[in-house]
């Protein structure tokens, strides 16, 4: 039987961290996105009885990047109506709640998993006006590892369990923290379009877990921007919308798909602003807090040209703030209707906020999940040499909205990037030294215009975007990842390597 203990100390009172602990969402915001997959959180909370399903992913470094590669799998047999666990590398894990004493403790086990029994006791002691959070976990190991493998089995499963609490402790005081910065603001109720994505489903976990009622709008039901329909009913019950739904971008830069990027960004965020217009004849006060991007700026707002023509890229910029202009190529107009669709909601009881979103970065969905498999893999490397990469880590983009609605003078456009853009050399060699790889084979340009097309390839992976978050630090948010390297290391549960 292996035993594995970690202390979280956190400056909360123990009825406040028990709470979080017991809302919707904790779960979600506590598993490590290298880790796999919360499949479904438990529908009764911490009630004796009630059931988490999970899908978790193998071990280290390699784990994790199997798993993004299984995540990309994922989305394309969905197209082709095949369960999307059928194309993940992970192991299924039923956790069930078999004790409950509150706000002192509560117990999970597993029910159906990889192990041959495993008891996790979560325990919450006061301490002055802070809390520790004492997790001890029970293990055995499968019957059929033999004896002469079991040590080094247990050692590694600790060094995972190590890797895990680690992450866990650091979002568990940020989000403590986080909601603890707007104490004082009213619980909201709370609309997002776009629920079930990448942004979507940890942005509800972060509001429900400060105590805010979310509402997920669902296409064909209570809201379809292809008809340009939403449910007044459901909109009159709301203080904010956030409008995250559109077609993916990604792909090829295809005739029918750059329509689709379009027509979903454009009718999906007028159906929403002229429902808030029909709605607003009741004098209430709300908000509509919009995405946007910072392709608004062009994919290369930097270079610079003579009179003969392109004199080539500057690669010491000023960072771009949002007073630029906008851009001459595809995704700069398709973000500049996107943000007048928006804006056109603005009156005197609805407050509009645009986040013109950055890099977002996280291992289980977007660019970091692309790169992660070739980096793991030690082929990875810049993209451009010179390009400037403005990045923000999903955990500052979700805190970034939550912040948007919560604060009543946040209105206007917003740059929504850290404050430390790096540069396509430093993002690679950052990302190396936080997993341990080499980095210094650039990507082959060839790689991808093959998979987007020469025209999506240069608005996308051969972009450079060198962007201030000034505005948005003077709104008085504050960042919990600043840097590239602290990002990283949080997200993907691993130390840069120290340079001697």
């Amino acid at each position: 039987m292996g035993h594995f203990e970690h202390t979280t100390s956190v400056q909360h009172n123990q009825e406040t961290v028990f709470s979080w602990f017991s809302r919707e969402g904790a779960l979600r915001r506590l598993f490590p996105p290298f880790g796999g997959h919360v499949v479904s959180e438990p529908p009764a909370g911490l009630a004796v009885g009630s059931e988490a399903k999970l899908l978790i992913s193998a071990p280290g470094i390699t784990g994790s990047a199997a798993s993004a590669v299984g995540e990309g799998l994922a989305g394309l047999t969905k197209r082709f109506g095949v369960p999307s666990r059928w194309a993940r590398p992970e192991i299924a894990w039923t956790a069930r709640h078999t004790a409950l004493d509150a706000p002192h403790m509560f117990r999970d086990q597993m029910a159906e998993g990889p192990l041959e029994s495993w008891v996790h006791t979560h325990e919450f002691v006061q301490f002055g006006e802070g809390t520790d959070v004492i997790d001890s976990v029970e293990f055995q190991l499968p019957s059929k590892v033999p004896s002469i493998a079991r040590r080094t089995a247990e050692k590694a499963l600790t060094a995972e369990l190590e890797r895990t609490f680690a992450y866990r402790a650091r979002q568990l005081r940020d989000d403590l923290d986080f909601h603890a910065r707007y104490r004082g603001t009213p619980r909201l109720r709370v609309g997002i379009t776009g629920a079930t994505g990448f942004m979507g489903v940890q942005l509800r976990a972060l509001l429900t877990t400060g105590g805010h009622i979310v509402h997920s709008f669902q296409r064909g039901i209570d809201w379809d921007p292809e008809r340009e329909f939403v449910d007044l009913d459901v909109m009159r019950g709301l203080d904010v919308i956030i409008h995250l739904a559109g077609h993916p971008i990604g792909g090829r830069f295809t005739e029918a798909a750059k329509q689709e990027i379009l027509d979903s960004r454009v009718k999906g965020t007028r159906t929403i602003a002229n429902a808030l217009r029909t709605v607003s004849s009741d004098g209430k006060q709300r908000a509509f807090i919009s995405a946007s991007g910072v392709g608004y700026y062009g994919s290369h707002p930097h270079r610079e040209y003579e009179d003969d023509g392109l004199s080539g890229e500057n690669t010491d910029p000023e960072p771009l703030t949002e007073d630029h202009a906008v851009g001459d190529d595809f995704l700069a107009s398709v973000c500049a209707q996107w943000e007048a669709e928006a804006l056109a909601a603005a009156s005197d009881t609805v407050r509009v906020a645009i986040l013109r979103t950055g890099l977002v970065l996280s291992p289980d969905g977007g660019l970091l999940a692309r790169l992660l498999p070739l980096f793991a893999a030690g082929v990875g490397g810049p993209t451009t040499r010179g390009a400037w990469n403005s990045w923000i880590s999903r955990d500052d983009m979700l805190s970034l909205y939550v912040h948007a609605a919560l604060t009543p003078e946040f209105s206007g456009i917003f740059n929504a990037v850290a404050p430390n853009p790096v540069s396509s050399e430093e993002f690679a060699a950052t990302l190396g030294s936080v997993i341990r790889r080499p980095s210094a084979i650039p990507t082959p340009s060839f790689g991808p215009k093959l998979l987007l097309g020469a025209e999506g390839a240069d608005e996308l992976a051969f972009a450079s975007q060198r962007v201030s978050a000034d505005k948005v630090q003077s709104s008085g948010f504050v960042f919990r990842h600043s840097t590239l390297d602290s990002a990283l290391e949080h997200m993907l549960g691993s130390k840069a390597r120290v340079s001697k």
